[in-house]
């Protein structure tokens, strides 16, 4: 056999080797997906903000150079992690102590074997079920980064008073259009939360006239405190918090929306009919967020030697060196 022969035969293995798989794991750690999803249901059901929180972690992750799970590292004494940027402080416990407690089960049952971002692809979408959303493909084989950067995070991910230009914009490097743009809001703020401080410019001193006014009320008795009580926070669909729903659509049709980068979807011609769409066709509604989600959750991901398998989710290996 020539060398040449060799050589692209090596080069296909390594490839095929990049690639992520559905399968990734059935012989090296069988026991991935009944982990991963009987960890997700209890935390769920001890915890059911659980389900909104890591959802945004792995958006979080994800906007900012792909889903490496590098919004999991900690800081040290010698690197500030994207955890510090202040985008990322709302981001709930609940949702990395999940990530710990898998990563803790999967080290026992296959040592060194799953990485961290895969652990946040995978549970992401298991909770997501839970909750009662769709079920789509979460292919495997993703590495995890050697880096977490604080400046990083800049520019990546849009602010709750974002207008629709910079969402289309911030959106935009991922591959996601504005209808997988206005889905994937959708389904992350369907069961999602928000702290006060990012929606108290439409209540106080004066309220957003696009607000409907009981909700106005009702959040300002909510809210009264909340410069010292920092952790008073609002669900995002006040009809049906905790489920996967098409509600939140038909919110913003009617004014009731907690966030204004929410009620502006309806106001602006590019998105409006999207709004209109899944407020009336829920089966649409999963069918789209479920194959954004997919394409969400393949971006920018590293393969091979470009990433490790942490042993910890919260550190690269050898972080000491």
């Amino acid at each position: 056999m020539s060398w040449s022969l060799l050589f692209f035969l090596f080069t296909c293995f390594a490839f095929s080797h990049a690639k992520l798989t559905l399968n990734y794991y059935a012989k090296t750690c069988p026991k991935f997906d009944d982990i991963v999803r009987e960890i997700s249901l209890k935390k769920q059901m001890e915890h059911t903000v659980t389900a909104a929180a890591t959802l945004r972690v792995f958006f979080h992750d994800c906007a900012v150079d792909g889903c490496d799970a590098s919004v999991l590292i900690k800081s040290n004494s010698f690197n500030k992690t994207e955890l510090e940027h202040d985008m990322n402080h709302s981001l709930a416990g609940d949702a990395f102590d999940l990530i710990s407690r898998i990563k803790t089960a999967l080290e026992l049952a296959c040592p060194g074997v799953v990485s961290c971002s895969d652990i946040l692809a995978a549970a992401t979408r298991n909770l997501i079920v839970i909750a009662g959303g769709p079920h789509y493909k979460v292919p495997l084989g993703r590495k995890d980064s050697r880096v977490s950067n604080l400046p990083n995070v800049e520019g990546q991910l849009a602010r709750v008073n974002a207008s629709v230009d910079l969402m289309i914009k911030k959106f935009q490097p991922m591959g996601i259009d504005v209808k997988e743009m206005v889905v994937l809001t959708g389904g992350g703020h369907t069961i999602g939360f928000a702290h006060c401080k990012e929606f108290a410019n439409r209540i106080f001193p004066n309220a957003d006239p696009t607000m409907n006014p009981i909700l106005v009320e009702r959040l300002r008795k909510m809210c009264a405190n909340y410069t010292t009580n920092k952790d008073m926070a609002a669900f995002l669909d006040v009809i049906s918090p905790g489920n996967f729903d098409n509600v939140i659509f038909k919110n913003i049709m009617k004014g009731i929306s907690v966030l204004g980068s929410d009620q502006i979807l309806f106001s602006d011609p590019r998105t409006k009919p999207f709004v209109e769409l899944y407020a009336k066709d829920p089966v649409a509604f999963a069918n789209d967020f479920g194959k954004a989600m997919e394409k969400v959750s393949v971006y920018q991901v590293k393969s091979g030697a470009q990433g490790e398998v942490r042993k910890r989710c919260d550190a690269i290996n050898d972080a000491h060196h």
